[in-house]
């Protein structure tokens, strides 16, 4: 079985969307880093030297690599990366190897198998 990571950056009130919609595509878990910060094509406005963008979140999700593009289109979505600018970034990394998700093959398999 091979996976991929699913990195997104989000706004954090996006945070439990994101969490929802890929988790019903087909994702097992996530892990989240919260209050990270970013900067897009132009810098935010501050107010004497406080920064009023908001925070974001990072959701890490191992996914199986039949599932990835489905679920990365449906975060995509939910989040209206493409609608909105500056809302959040979806992207995906190829994963060589993984330990410790044993205990998750067994449903993996079974959910790649319905899919396909």
């Amino acid at each position: 079985m091979r996976f991929k990571l699913i990195i997104v950056f989000v706004e954090d009130e996006k945070t439990d969307l994101i969490l929802k919609t890929a988790r019903a595509h087909g994702a097992t878990g996530a892990t989240i880093i919260a209050n990270a910060r970013g900067e897009g094509l132009k810098r935010e406005k501050t107010f004497f030297g406080m920064s009023l963008e908001s925070q974001r979140d990072v959701l890490l999700f191992l996914v199986e690599e039949h599932l990835t593009r489905h679920i990365l289109e449906a975060i995509a979505r939910a989040g209206e990366f493409d609608e909105r600018p500056g809302t959040g970034i979806a992207l995906q990394v190829d994963v060589e190897d993984a330990v410790g998700i044993t205990h998750q093959v067994e449903t993996l398999t079974r959910i790649v198998e319905e899919e396909l």
